[in-house]
């Protein structure tokens, strides 16, 4: 005989649990909170360890936006100069803003780990939603391996690039497997942390955030004061680049925007903690708005302090030199390899932190694909730990994967690269379908008018009258402005994939080759092929799990 849960009682039950209360024990606490994912059909098996700042830490030391716009600086400068940086940031800056906000009203509506994959289920058509859940799932889980790679990358890169700073006779020689070496170190650095002292994991995101601040100000004061010159505001405000050749000035802007918009790739790893998120349907949408906030401002005050105290970044630019043009930037402003050397290293140590929240999203959404059995080998993938209780399975396998899309490197450094470039798009393309059938749902008033008699049946997938119940969340954008902000969102997502796809030069070589496309298709592809040969009998979409007798 099949188990039901009827949401009106559940309904009923919540409100008289919370009726007259604002602050709530922590007891009520996590009740509400596995009564949240109870409905939507799923057990509470993760710890609740985070809070609203350890949250807001985790999503701003992943970012790691000011860092990482310093470390692809060239991308936005090549095409679109100094005026096209700034203009084409405060756009990326807005777009994300708009999305995040749409992701916010469906993390609260739905707090799972599963994020895109379980919203893009419950909002689909019941005739394709399996298969658009199935490829959206494929593609956030190899685009967190693919994001969590490029990160260490950038880490172990940053390394050997100060071991050629120092290195003033010339004698250093990089070699591809020094680079997939210490990438290694940083991922086996990376996974102690998260499955060793996992719990502690909220109390050193709460660090990293102090750190993310502090290390804002110890790069940009002596970057802004110890410069000999500057630039002036009508060099940085109106001068524009195309030095890839476009054949129009806007072109070369909308091509360089995806350096900017990679700056701000991470911000949805709250969704993936969701289960470990104390109110999550409240704080999870709160830090990801936060960390934008936080992250923008700070990325935006570097840009400003890079710009008016580089000289002649163009010129830096064209330097066939072992080092990045912001190093390179660093020495001249402090006059010496060992200030930039500091200066450098602070920038390696939150890079290494954005790596280990990284892995913690990464192998989260990998063990919620895999609970819904999305994943090959699906039951060992979705084990959980039970002295940690974190999906410890699942980060080993992360991991593995990673390391091995780092052996690439050694090989060929453009075929890594372009194995890497998968994370904006695969991103993206999860963003704007989720937020597509949001859109097509919102319209219809779906989800302002839910059916709350229909039942939950627990018989192992989930029926059309399951999706019907789905309803808003307590943190959402009302009526007309919520549907221009839905439609401004997509448009913005709509810009950014298509221009990720361009490389940055007209008729580029294989070695600057935008590989996105083919790596992107190639994934896509794959899923597709695997769904309809193998997923398609064992995967259902998001499987109903909850007992109703543990609540």
């Amino acid at each position: 005989m099949e188990k039901r849960i009827d949401l009106q009682t559940f309904d009923d039950d919540l409100r008289a649990r919370n009726k007259g209360s604002i602050s709530e024990s922590k007891g009520q606490d996590f009740d509400k909170d596995r009564y949240e994912l109870a409905r939507v059909g799923k057990q509470q098996v993760l710890k609740r360890r985070f809070g609203l700042v350890s949250m807001t830490g985790l999503s701003c030391g992943l970012m790691c936006t000011w860092e990482s716009l310093l470390v692809i600086f060239s991308i936005g400068f090549t095409n679109g100069g100094p005026a096209g940086l700034i203009y084409g940031f405060i756009i990326i800056w807005l777009g994300n803003f708009s999305v995040f906000i749409c992701i916010g009203e469906l993390a609260s509506a739905v707090p799972t780990a599963g994020g895109q994959y379980h919203w893009v289920s419950l909002l689909a058509p019941r005739s394709n939603k399996k298969f658009f859940s199935y490829v959206t799932g494929w593609l956030t889980v190899i685009g967190w391996i693919a994001a969590l790679t490029s990160v260490c990358f950038f880490v172990a890169d940053l390394v050997l690039q100060l071991v050629s700073l120092n290195n003033v006779d010339g004698s250093f020689v990089r070699e591809g497997w020094q680079g997939t070496l210490l990438l290694w170190a940083t991922l086996l650095l990376c996974v102690f942390i998260n499955v060793f002292i996992s719990g502690a994991l909220p109390a050193i995101e709460v660090v990293v955030l102090i750190v993310h601040v502090l290390g804002f100000f110890g790069i940009l004061v002596p970057l802004v004061y110890l410069t000999p010159t500057h630039n002036s505001a009508k060099q940085i405000f109106t001068t524009f680049h195309n030095t890839g050749n476009w054949s129009t000035q806007a072109l070369a802007f909308f091509v360089g925007l995806q350096g900017n918009a990679l700056a701000f790739v991470g911000t949805d790893s709250v969704v993936h903690m969701s289960e470990e998120v104390k109110n999550a349907s409240t704080d999870v949408p709160r830090s990801m708005l936060f960390s934008l906030v936080i992250n923008g401002s700070l990325a935006l005050g570097m840009l400003f302090a890079v710009l008016f105290s580089a000289d002649d970044i163009q010129q830096l630019l064209d330097e066939d030199a072992p080092t990045s043009p912001f190093i390179r930037i660093f020495r001249h402003a402090v006059g010496s390899e060992a200030g930039a050397t500091v200066m450098v290293s602070i920038i390696i140590l939150l890079e290494f932190c954005s790596a280990m929240g990284c892995l913690a999203a990464a192998s989260r959404m990998t063990w919620s694909f895999a609970r819904d059995r999305g994943l090959p080998f699906s039951r060992a993938l979705s084990m959980i730990d039970k002295r940690t209780t974190i999906p410890v399975v699942a980060i080993i396998v992360v991991t593995v994967f990673a390391a091995l899309l780092a052996l690439i490197n050694i090989g060929n450094s453009a075929a890594f690269n372009g194995t890497i470039s998968l994370v904006l798009e695969g991103f993206y393309l999860s963003y704007v379908l989720a937020l597509g059938l949001l859109l097509w749902r919102r319209i219809r008033g779906d989800l302002d008018n839910p059916d709350s008699s229909l039942t939950i049946f627990n018989s192992g997938h989930v029926d059309e009258a399951y999706d019907r119940s789905l309803t808003w969340g307590p943190w959402r954008l009302k009526g007309a402005f919520g549907i221009a902000n839905n439609v401004v969102a997509i448009c913005y997502l709509l810009l950014i994939i298509f221009f990720s796809f361009w490389p940055n030069s007209v008729n580029p070589d294989l070695v600057h080759m935008n590989w996105a496309g083919v790596v992107t298709g190639s994934v896509a592809l794959f899923s597709v092929a695997y769904y309809l040969l193998f997923a398609k009998k064992s995967y259902t979409g998001p499987i109903v799990e909850v007992d109703p007798h543990v609540l």
